[in-house]
């Protein structure tokens, strides 16, 4: 007890410190001079405000003007010929509170921390006429290192086919939907920022991330008339020497052959009004196991759709709709006796609305919910973070509120800083698999609510 008191005391103390930081340097930041422009390096390769791309003003909620920035190639540029270097730099700091104590990495604490979540530095921009990138590096603040983070490289053009207007081009990137234009895909979903420490649910697909990083493809796509959006690409695994290369030393979902991607998409305009509705699909095949030379393979496809209303004006709505379905046939781990059957499948719906002034306050619900084949091997009982009835079906809601100072026009220090606070909680009224005692060891599904408070600055 005396070992724990001391360790909680030393971290204390560095907690503190990691606050004082941030806050002397936003204090610092405050008397920089005011000029007309906006933060970091796209507003300053394009000479427009953060807000002009951005729903709330700093990423990652797209407007139209932003989804089109990101269609051809991140190559839009101001035409004075000032010097753009594409560097920028971003900081999480964030506090976390789970409502019952859960097993958490040394030197954390097991229910409340205060902590550098991740720091990340890009290259994002125009690297020449019609290609462009955004690659980002982050170290892991709870992990202790760093890794390569979102690749996203394109080469983009404009033009007319049978009289109609396309735009459209090739793009390499290392996760699947990282590319996507809407964010109603996982990468750059709702909630857009989440806690490193907790408790989250099982019977995640695959597509929502869980070969992000480990992977490398390449697709084709084509935006006709402004309305239809059409993409096709495939991903291969990296060897084990290019993940230990760029931080991912421990990656061992590695995936077999070529794993293809498709992405379908209809945009439309009314007025004031923005919709979109969409299809995606991804399937994967994988040998977790040295043991057999049998292999899971992973189906995923999935419905999704976007609105928006008014973006841009002092009120706003950006609400997101999102189902996917998985199917697996998993022969490696039915036969290494890590799953009790040969198939399985999960249905995960995902559903969330956010009310923005003036691209500066926001206040944003989502519901979600997880359902799936019962497998008492696969979902096991394990104290917190298993199934006493090996079944993934989970559910709950997030709610939060955020505030964007700057990256509007007249915004100090523009195009050198934005910042991004939140406030959110993560509710559960079931957890892998029930309401109470759900691992079969005495928890409840709101044991694991947390409240996670952050301040995401970019420089």
């Amino acid at each position: 007890m005396v070992l724990q008191s001391r360790l909680r005391e030393r971290m204390g103390r560095r907690e503190t410190a990691i606050w004082i930081f941030v806050f002397a340097l936003l204090s610092v930041l405050a008397g920089v001079p005011r000029t007309a422009l906006a933060v970091p390096s796209f507003a300053s390769q394009t000479g427009l405000p953060c807000a002009q791309c951005h729903v709330m003003a700093f990423g990652p909620q797209l407007t139209e003007f932003g989804r089109q920035f990101k269609l051809n190639g991140y190559t839009f540029k101001r035409q004075d010929g000032a010097l753009n270097i594409p560097l920028s730099l971003t900081a999480i700091a964030a506090y976390n509170n789970v409502s019952k104590a859960a097993p958490a990495p040394s030197p954390f604490s097991d229910k409340e921390n205060l902590y550098l979540q991740s720091a990340s530095v890009y290259f994002a921009g125009r690297i020449a006429d019609h290609l462009g990138a955004f690659v980002k590096g982050t170290y892991d603040g709870v992990g202790k290192a760093g890794f390569w983070d979102s690749l996203d490289v394109r080469y983009a053009r404009s033009f007319e086919l049978g009289g109609h207007a396309l735009t459209g081009g090739l793009d390499v990137n290392n996760s699947p939907t990282v590319q996507d234009l809407w964010n109603s895909t996982p990468i750059w979903g709702f909630p857009y920022v989440s806690a490193a420490l907790g408790v989250g649910p099982l019977g995640a697909p695959i597509l929502r991330g869980l070969i992000s990083q480990s992977v490398l493809g390449a697709s084709v796509y084509s935006m006709i008339d402004n309305k239809v959006y059409v993409e096709l690409g495939f991903y291969r695994g990296l060897s084990d020497k290019w993940l230990h290369n760029v931080g991912h030393a421990g990656a061992t979902q590695t995936i077999e052959g070529a794993a293809p991607y498709g992405r379908l998409a209809y945009q439309q305009h009314q007025g004031a009004h923005y919709f979109e509705v969409g299809l995606v699909g991804l399937s994967v095949k994988q040998q977790p196991y040295t043991t057999t030379t049998e292999t899971d393979r992973y189906t995923d496809y999935g419905v999704d759709a976007s609105y928006q209303f008014s973006v841009g004006t002092p009120q706003a709505i950006d609400a997101h709709f999102s189902w996917i379905h998985e199917k697996r046939s998993l022969d490696a781990s039915f036969a290494t006796h890590v799953s009790d059957a040969v198939s399985n499948s999960t249905d995960t719906l995902q559903i969330d609305a956010s009310y923005v002034m003036s691209q500066t306050w926001a206040s944003s619900f989502g519901l979600f919910d997880i359902s799936g084949t019962t497998n008492h091997l696969l979902f096991a009982p394990i104290p917190v973070f298993g199934s006493g009835s090996g079944s993934p079906n989970s559910g709950g809601y997030i709610a939060k509120l955020e505030w964007v100072p700057f990256g509007k026009l007249g915004s100090f220090a523009s195009p050198y800083v934005n910042l991004r606070m939140g406030l959110q909680y993560t509710g559960y009224w079931r957890f892998n698999g029930g309401g109470t005692n759900y691992d079969g060891f005495g928890r409840s599904a709101s044991d694991n609510n947390s409240l996670f408070a952050y301040a995401w600055l970019a420089f």
